[in-house]
């Protein structure tokens, strides 16, 4: 009888609630994302933390209350950058990162639509959700 083999964990510390939630609430990877999982992040502006959210929007995005409420709820520290030259708010305590630099961020990445949400460990993406988030549904 062949018994399943145990696999490493993913995560060495468990989840806490409020990032599972945010994970809950913007869905799996979805497969049209074409950021790829393990790159390390392009240079940015911000001192990196072990663990952290990038939220790559434009002006153009629509309502992202629901997404800015699930990733503020996280727990983790969010980094915001808004790109597409049109300055467009983040919520309050969260400083966006705009201008070429920004956009060349999101350029090496690969960003292929906006709203983008990474989550970030160690420096490289660990997931990636790109597109339309209504917060519906979940």
């Amino acid at each position: 009888m062949n018994r399943p083999t145990k696999r490493p964990a993913l995560h060495p510390r468990p989840l806490g609630a409020p990032l599972l939630t945010l994970l809950l609430t913007l869905g799996a990877g979805s497969a049209e994302a074409r950021v790829r999982l393990g790159d390390p992040l392009p240079p940015h502006p911000w001192q990196s933390s072990e663990r952290e959210v990038v939220v790559i929007y434009s002006h153009d995005c629509g309502d992202l209350g629901p997404l800015w409420k699930a990733v503020m709820g996280s727990g983790l520290p969010v980094r915001a950058v808004n790109v597409q030259g049109v300055p467009t708010p983040a919520p309050a305590g969260v400083q966006p990162w705009r201008g070429e630099e920004a956009e060349r961020f999101a350029r090496q990445l690969k960003v292929g639509t906006y709203p983008a949400v990474l989550l970030v460990r160690g420096g490289r993406v660990l997931n990636a959700w790109e597109g339309n988030f209504t917060g519906q549904g979940f």
